[in-house]
């Protein structure tokens, strides 16, 4: 598996567009989404502890779960899911509680490239220039890229 994630981060924009294409069906890459169980296998970079407190990966549901790192170091995350469109959209808040008052406004669409293949598309609104430029400097980068990569393990190794 050797597709990039692109990331793009324009100049004077408070947004973040990501793209990234998967070797798999949509409808297993929106599962790896939606299902708690998974989640918890592959979002976010190697060498992370991931502790779910919910996830309710639906139209009006939540989440809050915690990154710990190799240090002990926790990182908090939650948000509202607004709308979920069973393998086609989401619409999430994410909040890095580390950050309080910065919560971004985050799109995803999942899209059927045929062949068992599919993008994943995200656009992500931030409050402000700043919190934007915060965001983009934070490792995310990274830490999405390894996250998606653990993905492609997770999907291949037909635990999904």
């Amino acid at each position: 598996m050797s597709n990039a994630l692109k990331l793009t981060v324009p100049e004077g924009q408070p947004f973040i567009d990501t793209e990234r294409e998967f070797d798999f069906p949509v409808e297993d890459v929106f599962r790896a989404h939606k299902d708690p169980a998974l989640i918890t296998q592959w979002l976010g970079p190697r060498g992370l502890k991931m502790e779910m407190d919910h996830y309710d990966f639906r139209t009006g549901g939540s989440y809050s779960y915690v990154h710990t790192g190799p240090d002990g170091v926790a990182y908090k995350f939650n948000g509202v899911f607004h709308v979920v469109r069973e393998n086609e959209f989401a619409i999430q808040t994410f909040e890095f509680e580390g950050y309080p008052d910065v919560v971004s406004l985050e799109f995803m669409t999942f899209e059927d490239l045929g062949n068992g293949r599919c993008r994943l598309r995200g656009h992500s609104v931030y409050p402000s220039q700043e919190a934007r430029d915060g965001m983009a400097q934070s490792g995310m980068e990274g830490g999405m890229t390894e996250g998606y990569e653990r993905l492609d393990e997770l999907l291949s190794s037909a635990k999904v």
